[in-house]
């Protein structure tokens, strides 16, 4: 394995994220602030507790993959389609690295990113609402595993992307909602019959509830059931790389 190429491209997309590291931080910290405030305190002060945990301490880890799902995806979809759109993707193809080793640098670089957001964002909810981990190496499994499939998939995106709108409009347009509507703020039990069963088809809930239980050992689905679930997706998005790279696709258009 070619560690020394690896290594290039995972220290310089570091660089670039470290460049920027203010906005990078700031921006996604300021926001979950704003959610525990609005959210935690204004609204949560008025509810009662959701499966034996406060309102405020319940919301922590779905905030938490709410903004590593969206970062994930950002990253890798940024660091590699910006050397399509420079043209410089042609050394990358023509260096000796295979596919693989190319996929690690990018995805590993984009999870290494997300995961250090996670954790920022977990020390800054401290600072908001008490809460227990009642399963850390499972807490930070999940955080890992989630960061680099959502990774793989914003390397899928980056690939696919033929414009810098396009680049938006999957985060924008689908994986956000779904992440709101995945049982970030609420207990998908709290919904009606119907529309838990509707809910279930939603892949983020498995995220979100694996990693709540992990927080509070409560969970809408089966701990099992969510950790399947996040390695399916994760094999799907290996599989359909793996097919971009053997079909050229978009890579050398």
């Amino acid at each position: 394995m070619n560690t020394y190429g690896i290594s290039a491209i995972y220290r310089f997309e570091l660089a670039r994220w470290f460049r920027t590291l203010v906005q990078s931080l700031l921006s996604p910290v300021i926001s979950t602030s704003l959610y525990f405030v609005v959210f935690g305190a204004a609204i949560g002060s008025r509810m009662a507790e959701i499966e034996g945990v406060s309102y405020g301490a319940f919301i922590v880890p779905g905030l938490i993959m709410l903004s590593v799902l969206t970062e994930s995806i950002s990253n890798a979809s940024f660091g590699i389609y910006m050397p399509r759109y420079s043209g410089t993707i042609y050394e990358v193809l023509s260096a000796p690295i295979s596919a693989m080793e190319i996929v690690i640098g990018y995805v590993g670089a984009a999870a290494t990113k997300s995961i250090m957001l996670g954790l920022v964002i977990l020390a800054t909810a401290r600072l908001f609402v008490p809460f227990s981990i009642e399963h850390p190496l499972w807490m930070v499994s999940f955080l890992v595993l989630t960061s680099l499939t959502f990774s793989l998939f914003g390397f899928i995106i980056g690939l696919w992307a033929s414009g810098w709108e396009k680049l938006q409009i999957v985060p924008i347009m689908i994986v956000t909602p779904l992440a709101f509507l995945g049982g970030s703020f609420y207990s998908i039990g709290m919904l009606p019959e119907f529309w838990q069963k509707v809910a279930l088809f939603n892949p983020v809930v498995y995220l979100i509830s694996g990693f709540r239980w992990s927080f509070y050992g409560v969970s809408d689905v089966a701990v099992g059931v969510s950790l399947g679930m996040t390695l399916l997706f994760l094999t799907l998005c290996l599989i359909v790389i793996w097919w971009i790279f053997k079909t050229g696709y978009r890579l050398k258009a």
